[in-house]
């Protein structure tokens, strides 16, 4: 039959040329009018059906989850089973391939991939839709572990090693640093490290380098890793201890040494990392040209197949050394003592990846006055604007007094937002819970998260108000049923972060706060809910699987917006998306319904 059928689309895509023949020499064309029922639970299922021209609504239960376009696919499910609870019609002329259910069978049966995209929980599917990019994950720096990159041998000196003689042997083997055998003050053996850096420090001591020992100036606080770890895990773990080389240790053995400088020109096809320029600015100048790569990070990242997750965690560990390293310059030093600088939101939880806008924060100790906090403020969010951090619409940072005060003035605030009238305060409060110190003085947070708990203690209303936000941007019905008409199909714009991603983030935090979860990551609250049994561990997986879905199909279109010269938003067309893709969505809003009726039941939203 038709030489034409599209290939190009999941799960067809996965075909060999053996299956895409047999497709093409069993599939027939149906024709149905305007109102027809091509599907109801008295048929039998004997074809899955792929839409060439026209639209069919599927309807379950009363309600319509989903209405069906040119090259989308319906029925596949059904026939397997052999019935069905839906109500499929036709919208208006539809013109669709069908195949059978032997070939149907036959294609499950051969191809894993194909059935996983057809059938499997949504986890498994994104899994099998993923396997289309093996051969450049294979090549992400995801995939690599550290005994692929080039360790150095180890070159071990005793700790009595005067420091002129041991410079002679690292000269002579062209090298910067070694492995110190020692015993420490508790008798116990220890292994240090000197390198060059430590070189200058013996130069300041009053000793003469001849008749000092190594032991003396080498460090002994080694992090370490293991010939296993991820490369991409070892970068983190040189970011997050500030230290420009790991300890490979297999067991008791040590394997050698992996430097930041070694591991970045293996992954140098990778990304353009930027954590040694971060550290090593004087000037806004030099960290805002660091802090402009980051996007050019994250583009390779996501075309090397690096899962969202990770790319998520790497971004937030970069910007948060970048906040630190532009607050040192900027703020006096004894405001840096008697303060807590805060990233709020997304940020603050780790789940913003390209640049949007600012949400910052500054507590400062009560009875510590700054006379020119004002200044320090607006330099410091201008110069986030110039590292490529656009102000915040809604002016949560520092340059508003409101983000701007005294623990005292701050515990005054969330008081007020919990037990005021204002309309912004559920959204400034959920702001403020994911609050992540990233400079100063982290008891400050710590006081005033305290005093926050303590508002929310035993108060079920409370909590419940709280949570109640989680409905602040739902629409009349479900977001499927605007889809029943046909006018403006391709106009329909979906948004991913108040449709999609807000109700499971805030409905997480709520349970979060209620059963005193500190964790900020929404997976990692999930997780945690989960393990407390304070949430079904299926609806817990299946709230992550969404979670990630939408973080990475928002990622995807705002790359391709900055890609076209268009403003970052989180609208995504739906005849932008794939068919795989909508299919995805609609499991993912499945999830997010199911999850809004627990809420609601549990927190007894009706009631309020």
């Amino acid at each position: 039959m038709p030489s034409s059928f599209n290939f190009g689309h999941a799960p067809f895509d996965c075909l060999t040329p053996a299956e895409r023949q047999r497709v093409v020499d069993t599939v027939d064309i149906g024709y149905f009018t305007p109102g027809t029922v091509v599907l109801h639970p008295d048929m039998e299922p004997t074809h899955v059906h792929i839409v060439i021209k026209g639209h069919v609504q599927h309807e379950e239960a009363g309600e319509v989850v989903a209405v069906y376009g040119p090259d989308d696919f319906y029925g596949g499910r059904a026939v397997v089973a052999g019935r069905t609870t839906a109500v499929l019609t036709a919208l208006d002329e539809v013109i669709a391939y069908l195949l059978p259910q032997a070939t149907l069978q036959a294609l499950i049966a051969g191809n894993s991939r194909f059935s996983a995209l057809l059938f499997a929980d949504l986890s498994r599917r994104l899994t099998a839709a993923s396997e289309g990019n093996q051969s450049r994950e294979f090549l992400s720096l995801m995939m690599v572990k550290v005994r692929d990159a080039f360790i150095r041998k180890p070159f071990f000196v005793d700790g009595g090693t005067d420091i002129v003689s041991l410079c002679a042997q690292l000269a002579e083997r062209s090298l910067t640093n070694a492995l110190v055998r020692d015993t420490g003050p508790d008798g116990q053996p220890r292994v240090g490290m000197f390198t060059t850096t430590d070189l200058r420090d013996a130069l300041l001591r009053p000793l003469p380098p001849a008749q000092l020992a190594v032991r003396e100036v080498a460090r002994f606080d080694l992090i370490s890793v293991t010939p296993e770890t991820e490369l991409f895990e070892a970068l983190l773990i040189m970011i997050r201890h500030r230290v420009h080389r790991v300890l490979v240790r297999d067991g008791d053995s040590i394997v050698g040494v992996l430097s930041q400088l070694d591991l970045m020109s293996f992954i140098s096809n990778h990304s353009h990392l930027i954590a040694l320029q971060v550290e090593q600015s004087t000037t806004v100048d030099e960290l805002q040209t660091a802090a402009r790569q980051i996007d050019g990070l994250i583009k390779l990242l996501h075309q090397g197949g690096v899962k969202i997750e990770v790319i998520a965690t790497l971004v937030s560990e970069l910007n948060s050394q970048i906040f630190a390293r532009l607050w040192r310059l900027i703020a006096p030093p004894d405001l840096q003592a008697h303060s807590c600088l805060l990233v709020m939101g997304s940020e603050g939880r780790g789940e913003q990846i390209l640049k949007t806008d600012q949400d910052n924060a500054l507590i400062v100790a009560d009875g510590f006055e700054c006379a020119t906090l004002a200044d320090v403020a607006t330099r410091f969010n201008e110069a986030l604007a110039g590292c490529g951090y656009p102000p915040c619409p809604g002016d949560i940072m520092l340059t508003n007094p409101l983000w701007r005060q005294p623990l005292a003035g701050f515990k005054a605030t969330l008081t007020d937002w919990l037990l005021g009238s204002d309309p912004d305060a559920p959204m400034h409060l959920a702001i403020f819970m994911d609050a992540r110190v990233v400079a100063g003085d982290a008891s400050l947070l710590d006081a005033a998260r305290e005093h926050m708990r303590g508002l929310f203690h035993g108060s079920d209303a409370l909590l419940a108000r709280f949570a109640a936000a989680v409905e602040q941007f739902s629409e009349p019905g479900t977001w499927w049923d605007r889809l029943t008409t046909l006018r403006g199909r391709e106009e329909q714009a979906f948004d991913l972060k108040k449709l999609g991603t807000f109700p499971v983030v805030h409905g997480v935090r709520a349970l979060a706060l209620q059963n005193g979860i500190d964790a900020l990551g929404t997976s990692e609250r999930i997780h945690l809910l989960a393990s407390q049994h304070q949430l079904d561990a299926p609806l817990a997986r299946d709230l992550t699987d969404a979670l990630r879905f939408l973080m990475g199909l928002k990622l995807q279109h705002n790359l391709r917006q900055q890609q076209l010269g268009e403003a970052v938003h989180n609208r995504v067309k739906l005849s932008d998306l794939g068919t795989l893709e909508r299919d995805l969505l609609k499991d993912s809003l499945a999830i997010i319904k199911r999850f809004k009726q627990h809420l609601r039941s549990h927190f007894r939203l009706d009631a309020l």
